[in-house]
Formats: structure tokens, C-alpha cells, sequence
């Protein structure tokens, strides 16, 4: 890692600077300093230092007041845990940047914008995540379409009291770091204009199987966070690695999603940046977002990727609706399937079938048993207990703390790559996923078999 040490640009990092900027800043300089050449196209950016970070938690004495209120915490109780993080955020947040790192932004931001002013896309990266052994998948924060320096830099403070976000906290504990043993690099990286035309995920195995002769990709229209959330049931194509390599046909598999929603800039009231959601029109979602041209670029991409990196991965791209051109804009190591033990596949199936309530897509190839549990939202996710069957409309970070209790998941909205499914899978338990009318035709308390191989809900007894 060179340049200063608060700041420096995406270029160049390398893998090796994890440490020091953390997986998802680490990773993208290291695609655009080594993969650039093969074709393989990431914005440019740049991003602060975990030492920056740790500077300025020490120069506003947060610290040790962060460390003192973490440590009087129950973790098992949800409401204790929201109001600790509320408290901690509160006073990063309302904290000033050292001034040496605030000029340093400002002269990175400038050299950025040289060529005009350009949207950017504020990013966290810890340095604990995006590791082999653990995806840390959306814990902190990501901030769309900001634009003008006073943004940025307000941007940059919530990205680090996102470290503090409750989900941050709960799987930290969860998965064995120390709060103060993780810090957080913030990267600004020019926008890809997907708003106009589409983006998605894409794994360089099946998710499912684990098997590894596949491209599976996901697109919807719009900014990704829709996909990543789960918001909208995104397309989904599958291609052949070896009959890719072979110059043959490599589409083996498409599926229509139903793109009812895509997100998009907005101009807040106070003027700032933001985003909104919107319908999509009928005409949109009755066809695909991408061409199979592009579908094959993005799989070479991932292919390529997946080369470099020696290991399966799970990688964001959009499309630039402005110059037409697909970008790479985080690549992760996949952290499931990879590790499972690739001479055996565990199957369950069921001696006996009783009425099915409803279906979907299927996730994780258990069979959970429990009591439904509907939740509206978020807010109200205390009420999740352990061995209920968690039924909402979708999941997002914010309810990683509640979703380890619940012996399955069902949700209405979401793709097999949406936060739900991703999380079911890192913790072994089934899920069924986009089911039209979930939390409408389930009613909590009735027990119900969740059979997350063939993606339905069995009452229990009848």
C-alpha cells in the first residue's frame, strides 16, 4: 500500500493491503491493478485507512467509551443491542474528521472529479470481512449517488458508525472477532449508472449444488441493492464454464424473474443525493434485463476472476446504461459451498407429506420444523424466537441478530442470491424464498414443516 496513510487510491491496493483497507477495498484494487489487462472493467476510487479510522476514534475519545458500552451488553437482548448501537452511532457520527484526513479526502475527492463531476458510490470495508471463512455479507454500510465534497464527507462518518450497525455487532460476537480488532476503510468508487439499465449478482458455482462447472447470474433492473436485498425476484442464467471455454453454446439454463421494482437516483429535499424504488414498467419485465452477449461477458469475467483469486467467488456487476459497458464492482471469496466437503452431498427427504400451504425457491436442502413466526418488519424482530419459523416479506442485514434463533426462513420476495438466502445457507438452516402470499396464507403459531429441497411449506398433522 502507497500514498498517504489516511488515504489512498483504489489502484493501488493490492490483496495483501486487507489489513490496512480491508477485504471489498482490497479486493477491488487488486482487479484493477491486475485484471484491467484482460478486460475486465472496475471503477476507480479511493479509500481511507483502517489507521485513519482508528485515529479518529481515538482523537474524539470514543474509543474507550465504545469499548466500556459494548461491554455491559446482553447480546440476547435485541432491544438492549438496538439502543446500544443507536447510542454508539450516534456519536461517531456527530463526530469531527482529524483535519489532516479531511483535507486528504478533499484532495483525492478533487482528483477524482478532474475529469467532471461524477456520482460516487460511499462503501464500507471492515477489515474482518469478505475473508475466506466468513462473508460478513452487507454488515456496514453503502451509500448510492453521492455527489460534492460536504456529502462525501458526511458519507464517510455514517460509513463508520455503520462498524456499529446492531447486525454488525450480533455477528461479530457471533462469529468470534473483537469489536476493537476490526476497523473500517471507507471507499469512494465512481458509479456505475445501472440506475439506467441493470445489474446483479453472479457466483462462479451453483449456490444450490456447490457445483462448480457454472456461471450462475442474477440481474434486475436498476441499482443492485434490490437483488442484493431481495427486494425484487431477479432473472437468472446459467452457464456452462467448460462449454464456454470450448466456444460452444454455454447457456444451459434461464428464468425469467418478475423485476417488479427497480432502484434509481433521487434528489432529497435537502438537496443531497439519494435513491428511491419505482415500479418497473410490464413491457420491462416480461423480457430479459441482459442479452445472452452479455451474459457471456459477464461469465468470462467471472471465470477470469475466479482464476486470479484460485477459489469460487461472488461478485457485483452493473451495466452502465450511459456508455452500454458491464462493470465489476465487488468480488468476495463464496463462503459455503466452497467449504463444504465436495466427495458428499447431505440430502434429507420425507417419509410423509402433508398439505402443502405454499411454495418457492427452495434454499439450503434441509427440512426445518417449527411454529410461524410473521414479522412485519425489522422493528418488530424481538418477537422472533428460538425454533420459530421466521415468515416476512423480505430480510436485509438488519435482522442477522434474530435469524440464527429461527429453525427456517420464508420469505415473499428474493432471489437465491438475496440477503435471506445467503444467510440461511451460512447458517444451515432451510429457507423457501420468493413465496407469493407468505405472510397473507401463514398464520403464526400454526406448525409447519419447511422443506428446503423442494422449496414448500407443509402444515404439520394435516
Amino acid at each position: 500500500m502507497t500514498a498517504s496513510d489516511n488515504v489512498v487510491r483504489l489502484q493501488d491496493l493490492r490483496i495483501a493491503d486487507i489489513p490496512g483497507v480491508g477485504g471489498k477495498n482490497a479486493s477491488l484494487g487488486e482487479m484493477i491493478g491486475n485484471l484491467a489487462a484482460r478486460g475486465i472493467r472496475v471503477p476507480g476510487g479511493f479509500a481511507t485507512t483502517a489507521a485513519a479510522y482508528r485515529r479518529f476514534l481515538a482523537g474524539n475519545g470514543l474509543a474507550a467509551r465504545i469499548e466500556a458500552r459494548l461491554a455491559a451488553l446482553d447480546l440476547d437482548d435485541v432491544e438492549a443491542l438496538v439502543r446500544c448501537g443507536a447510542e454508539i452511532r450516534r456519536w461517531i457520527v456527530e463526530a469531527p474528521l482529524p483535519g489532516p484526513l479531511e483535507a486528504e479526502i478533499a484532495t483525492a475527492y478533487r482528483e477524482l472529479m478532474k475529469a467532471g463531476e461524477h456520482p460516487v458510490a460511499v462503501r464500507s470495508s471492515a477489515t474482518a470481512e469478505d475473508l475466506p471463512d466468513a462473508s460478513f455479507a452487507g454488515q456496514q454500510e453503502t451509500l448510492l449517488n453521492v455527489t460534492g465534497l460536504p456529502n462525501v464527507l458526511a458519507a464517510i462518518r455514517h460509513v463508520f458508525a455503520s462498524l456499529y450497525n446492531d447486525r454488525a455487532i450480533s455477528y461479530r460476537a457471533h462469529k468470534g472477532f473483537g469489536h476493537a480488532e476490526v476497523a473500517l476503510s471507507a471507499g469512494v468508487q465512481l458509479m456505475v449508472r445501472s440506475d439506467l439499465a441493470a445489474s446483479g449478482v453472479l457466483f462462479t458455482l451453483d449456490t444450490e449444488s456447490g457445483f462448480r462447472d457454472v456461471v450462475f447470474i442474477t440481474a434486475a433492473y436498476g441499482l443492485g441493492e434490490t437483488v442484493v436485498q431481495g427486494a425484487v425476484n431477479p432473472d437468472e442464467i446459467y452457464v456452462h464454464k467448460p462449454m464456454l471455454a470450448a466456444g460452444k453454446q454455454p447457456i444451459i439454463r434461464r428464468s425469467l424473474g418478475s423485476k417488479l421494482v427497480k432502484m434509481v437516483f433521487a434528489t432529497d429535499a435537502a438537496g443531497g443525493t439519494a435513491t428511491k424504488t419505482v415500479d418497473v414498467p410490464a413491457a420491462d419485465r416480461n423480457r430479459f434485463c441482459i442479452t445472452d452477449e452479455e451474459a457471456l461477458e459477464l461469465a468470462r469475467f467471472a471465470v477470469e476472476i475466479e482464476r486470479h483469486y484460485g477459489r469460487p467467488m461472488d461478485i457485483e456487476w452493473g451495466k452502465d446504461g450511459l456508455d452500454g459497458k458491464l462493470y465489476i464492482l465487488q468480488a468476495r471469496p463464496e463462503t459455503v459451498k466452497s467449504r463444504a466437503h465436495r466427495e458428499t452431498q447431505q440430502h434429507y427427504r420425507l417419509k410423509a407429506r402433508s398439505r402443502v400451504l405454499v411454495t418457492g425457491r427452495a434454499i439450503g436442502q434441509k427440512v426445518g420444523i417449527g411454529p410461524v413466526r410473521i414479522v412485519a418488519d425489522a422493528s418488530a424482530m424481538s418477537r422472533v424466537q428460538a425454533g420459530d419459523v421466521l415468515v416476512t416479506d423480505m430480510t436485509d442485514p438488519n435482522w442477522e441478530p434474530v435469524m440464527k434463533r429461527a429453525a427456517a426462513i420464508v420469505t415473499n420476495r428474493g432471489g437465491r442470491t438475496c440477503h435471506a438466502a445467503i444467510i440461511a445457507r451460512e447458517l444451515g438452516i432451510p429457507a423457501v424464498v420468493d413465496v407469493n402470499g407468505a405472510t397473507t396464507v401463514l398464520t403464526t403459531g400454526e406448525r409447519v414443516r419447511i422443506d428446503g429441497g423442494d422449496g414448500l411449506v407443509h402444515r404439520l398433522g394435516g
